[in-house]
């Protein structure tokens, strides 16, 4: 089975982000993947793993029924996934995603003293969120 965890990891905001500061996903008509991931990782940081929820959006957009979820999610992560790095949070809103010693993730925003915190630190393993553009 593929994962998309991390581990005592910070994933910092891709090269090409386009903004300064962090900022909230714009609220749409239909929830976007951006809007659920940040409503997930910010209501409750450290609280879920990357698997967690990249399934878990997945799940929500798709109507996956709650007792369906255990077996979907197998079939889900029989084949690799995009991991966090590829989220609109690291690539376009300016959110930094720190994973825990166990996997759990929380966001961190782009323009804080936490971020260039985090970004410094050299107890944690660093990437980045990957490139919008190829340039």
């Amino acid at each position: 089975m593929h994962t998309t965890d991390y581990r005592s990891t910070f994933i910092e905001v891709a090269e090409d982000c386009p903004v300064a500061a962090a900022e909230a996903p714009p609220s749409k008509a239909a929830a976007t993947v951006a809007e659920l991931q940040f409503a997930m990782i910010s209501e409750a940081p450290f609280a879920y793993t990357s698997d967690d929820v990249v399934f878990g959006v997945h799940a929500d957009r798709q109507g996956i029924p709650q007792h369906e979820r255990g077996a979907a999610r197998q079939a889900f992560f029989a084949k690799g996934q995009p991991c966090l790095r590829s989220s609109p949070l690291t690539k376009r809103y300016g959110w930094g995603v720190l994973s825990d010693a166990e996997g759990r993730v929380a966001l961190v925003a782009l323009g804080t003293a936490e971020y260039a915190e985090r970004a410094a630190d050299p107890e944690l393993a660093h990437t980045r969120g990957m490139r919008s553009s190829r340039r």
